[in-house]
């Protein structure tokens, strides 16, 4: 049977083909429903070559969980599955197995603990717990990654450009440079990083936010070519858009073209009424030609219009861009704060793909079975480089913030520990067995349980804030950051730390699988 596009790619064959495999065989051997512990976590934040990131902004939760609801083995998956064959030419997937799957093959046993979308993050952190029957939460992982691996990516991209903007308004405009239809969640993720608006207009739609863009130079161009020229072009424009007339002014000459023949399209239209929104420039020195342009455009009576830079922008050009025009706009008699408070960035490109860290190295790990009577029993997978090495067990995790209400350390410990009963905090470094931090109570502002239940009986547990509010969430965390840690560049190192009872049952796992090592 031919399946659809979007019954194969979308649906519960949205997976590797190894955790079928994978999920065939705990069948056969009568374990696919053990209760099972998977961790979901990051090992490395983003290193983008020339600067680095300190931290991440964790995205991508409501899409997955709006997936997992949906996605279950229909009939035609079923016979898909049924027409692969072994390298013999023998049926690779046994027909008790697939009935299993017609029954069984859905998310509804799954729960996932999970810290919420918005919330700064950290490498090694479990920030998604999964604990259901075996097969099935096998066959979850890839798309738990893929959902949640990059959104985190991008939204971590997008808060150091909003930073690097000094809070400036943000676009994001990316979609042509985007992974097909990844475009559609690289918008979301930037929108809750803190871009401002998107120029995608179906993901502006369904998240309530109102697309934003200017016109490409081809418009110009149109004009040029049937005998007219950039002036037409604008007055063409400004005709349809009156009230949102914001021109892109480069096409032929920024300085001597687009800015004058701006000008005189706005006096036009502030004479018959409106109010022109301002001009965008996409090539050049922006720095200068910003510095420029705004001369012109105060001296015709138009200070308070917007000039949108973009063009190949990311955190570190427009730190560079805003830096020149602090040192250079007060030599052509401008106010640089003035300057930069009028200013725009459309970011494309650059943010859309995280240009420089394409992928986020997040790692799904099974950590932990369940025992019929209940116990967790720790699971373990030894590294040859020992920082690889997961951190085993039922696990919690718990935000420490000092004396200054800062984020101090995040620290993983054993489900039945409680940070906040404790008189001293023991804080193990993960790898590092001679470094660890004493904390006493008297230290500690605050100790905040950092997972929540958000998947629970194949629905959402909770009820997913709107993008704004996630946007404050970022913000918040972000205030209680200290900020060497949000650095654009050798960023702190945020402490991130085992208690002592976690620490030493992952070396005696460790031990123990070394000793049964035959030799």
């Amino acid at each position: 049977m031919k399946l659809t596009q979007p019954e194969t790619v979308a649906g519960i064959l949205f997976t590797d083909e190894y955790q079928l495999t994978m999920a065939q065989l705990y069948f056969r051997y009568g374990l696919h429903e053990r209760t099972a512990q998977f961790d979901h976590f990051f090992r490395d934040y983003p290193n983008y070559g020339a600067h680095q990131a300190g931290y991440c902004v964790n995205a991508g939760l409501e899409w997955l969980l709006q997936w997992m609801a949906a996605a279950r083995f229909y009939p035609a998956d079923i016979e898909y599955l049924r027409s692969q064959t072994s390298q013999t030419g023998a049926p690779l997937f046994q027909p008790d197995f697939l009935h299993y799957l017609s029954q069984h093959g859905h998310f509804g046993d799954i729960t996932i603990d999970a810290i919420p979308e918005g919330r700064v993050v950290h490498a090694n952190v479990p920030l998604t717990v999964v604990q259901g029957p075996l097969a099935m939460a096998q066959i979850l992982e890839t798309s738990l990654l893929n959902h949640l691996n990059y959104q985190t990516l991008i939204a971590t991209k997008a808060s150091r450009i909003r930073a690097s903007g000094r809070g400036q308004v943000i676009l994001e405009f990316g979609l042509r440079r985007a992974q097909g239809f990844g475009g559609n969640a690289g918008a979301r993720a930037a929108l809750i990083g803190g871009a401002h608006y998107t120029s995608n207009v179906g993901v502006s739609h369904v998240l309530g936010f109102p697309p934003k863009g200017t016109h490409a130079h081809s418009m110009v161009q149109v004009f040029m070519a049937l005998g007219g020229g950039e002036l037409e072009a604008f007055r063409a424009y400004a005709d349809v858009y009156p009230n949102d007339c914001l021109l892109l002014v480069d096409t032929i000459d920024t300085l001597q073209s687009g800015v004058p023949n701006a000008i005189r399209v706005f006096e036009e239209l502030r004479r018959r009424g409106h109010r022109p929104i301002g001009i965008r420039l996409d090539s050049g020195d922006l720095a200068y030609l910003s510095i420029q342009a705004a001369k012109m455009l105060n001296a015709a009576g138009f200070a308070d219009t917007v000039i949108v830079l973009s063009n190949q922008l990311d955190e570190l050009t427009i730190m560079q861009i805003l830096a020149q025009i602090e040192m250079e706009a007060p030599r052509y008699g401008l106010e640089a704060d003035a300057l930069v408070k009028r200013l725009t960035f459309g970011v494309g490109t650059n943010l859309i793909t995280s240009l420089g860290s394409p992928a986020l190295g997040g790692v799904y790990k099974l950590v932990a079975l369940q025992e019929r009577d209940g116990r967790w029993l720790p699971a373990i997978k030894i590294s040859e480089t020992p920082a690889k090495t997961p951190n085993p067990g039922h696990k919690r995790v718990w935000r420490i913030y000092d004396q200054r209400q800062q984020a101090t350390a995040d620290v993983l410990a054993l489900a039945e520990e409680d940070l906040r009963s404790l008189d001293t905090l023991i804080l193990r470094h993960p790898v590092e067995h001679n470094k660890y931090r004493v904390l006493p109570q008297s230290a500690i502002s605050q100790i905040e349980p950092l997972l929540t239940t958000v998947y629970r009986d194949g629905q959402m547990a909770y009820d997913p804030p709107p993008v704004a509010a996630l946007r404050e969430q970022r913000q918040a965390d972000l205030d209680r950051l200290d900020p060497g840690v949000q650095r654009l560049v050798y960023p702190h190192i945020y402490h991130v730390s085992l208690t002592e009872q976690l620490w030493q049952l992952k070396q005696s796992l460790i031990r123990e699988a070394k000793g049964s090592v035959v030799t």
